[in-house]
């Protein structure tokens, strides 16, 4: 049997999540063995990125949730499907996979799905709807977290026929590297973000939204101050608010209600993220919800930093406690203030020595490499 064959990516949009990137790197893994490699999606900043002669992209307005426009998009995909020669379809969000599911079944193709997260189902319906990411011949779960996830609240959706097992998210171990960190991007950074490189800084990445946990953070560099004394850092909170304004006030007269103005800076975004952890001292993922998989975590443990994290979600697999990294009972404001002020503290050979067991940790888990072939090899299985 010929390992040449079609593949089709549906994703919203092409932005730098985890799912996104996970998309991206695969399509360029399944061009580099030989196969074709599609992604239809609406838009995204990572499009840009995307080298045009390995892999092509289609816009469709797959972000929608308007059932009229999921009719649309199943007959769309199904002309693309067949025009292609497609053979295996792989949906990574609900939406889509709808279209996705009845496109399969009306060209009769393979159809996998990637469960990213603990989408939320309060009500029977929305439960429903979440659902057919199990509808798949192939439901690949991102982290042991999900895959639990699944078995514990979607068991009724489950059937033995249809393959469910977990392949970790990876990241690329060449980009995310300290040593191919050019100088310049390093003074860039310093400059732009004005870091004054004799403290130490404490860096929080990720999307300003209530369930990342920045106003806790902020709450634990409050008590870092008052209990500990520490004020020989600074603080750097990393991250779009995508619109959410009212959160973002929120959080701002936060910093100006215990006088951290001095202290904590705000940036919507960095293009060159191995960079930002560079010039940092901790990383920090603050989630007072469980991460699915938790790449902050992972980043910053193959630039060789010390990442401390909440202890729910991905991150308790991604992260060896007290090894590669530290973990701190979610939404507990004083205990992350007790683990950075102890991070702070530590000597550059202890750091130095979490550091490489970081990188070590992620290179045998966690490499892109891996979880590309590992997805190879199940779409495989699928066209025999």
């Amino acid at each position: 049997m010929t390992t040449k064959f079609k593949v089709l990516q549906v994703i919203p949009k092409l932005g730098f999540g985890g799912a996104e990137t996970g998309c991206y790197d695969l399509a360029h893994y399944l061009s580099e063995v030989g196969c074709g490699s599609y992604i239809i999606t609406s838009g995204g900043e990572l499009i840009k990125y995307i080298k045009k002669n390995k892999v092509k992209v289609i816009k469709l307005p797959v972000h929608s949730k308007n059932p009229f426009l999921i009719i649309l998009n199943t007959f769309l995909i199904s002309l693309i499907v067949i025009f292609l020669n497609i053979d295996i379809v792989h949906a990574r969000s609900r939406a889509p996979a709808w279209s996705c599911y009845w496109s399969s079944f009306i060209t009769r193709r393979k159809f996998v799905t990637t469960f990213h997260g603990t989408y939320s189902f309060k009500k029977d319906i929305k439960k429903f709807y979440n659902s057919i990411m199990l509808k798949s011949k192939l439901t690949i779960a991102g982290s042991n977290f999900i895959f639990n996830h699944i078995n514990k609240n979607y068991s009724d959706y489950l059937k033995p026929k249809n393959k469910l097992l977990v392949i970790f998210r990876g990241i690329n171990l060449d980009y995310f590297n300290e040593e191919n960190v050019s100088p310049k991007k390093i003074n860039d950074l310093i400059n732009n973000w004005k870091i004054e490189e004799n403290k130490s800084t404490i860096l929080l990445p990720g999307r300003v939204t209530p369930w990342k946990g920045q106003e806790m953070f902020i709450e634990a560099i409050n008590i870092l101050r008052e209990d500990y004394n520490k004020i020989d850092y600074q603080v750097i909170i990393l991250g779009s608010d995508q619109g959410r304004n009212i959160f973002s006030k929120k959080i701002y007269s936060l910093v100006e209600r215990y006088q951290l103005g001095k202290k904590i800076k705000f940036f919507s975004h960095c293009k060159e993220m191995p960079t930002a952890y560079k010039i940092s001292d901790i990383i920090v993922s603050s989630s007072i919800r469980p991460e699915a998989f938790g790449r902050v975590s992972v980043e910053a443990q193959a630039m060789k930093k010390p990442i401390v994290a909440s202890d729910i979600g991905g991150s308790k697999e991604t992260i060896i406690n007290g090894k590669s990294g530290f973990l701190f009972k979610a939404g507990d404001p004083r205990a992350l203030a007790k683990v950075l002020n102890n991070v702070l503290e530590m000597n550059k050979e202890t750091l130095n020595s979490i550091g490489n067991e970081g990188r070590k940790n992620v290179s045998e888990k966690f490499d892109v490499e891996k979880m590309c072939q590992r997805t190879f090899s199940e779409y495989r299985k699928l066209i025999k």
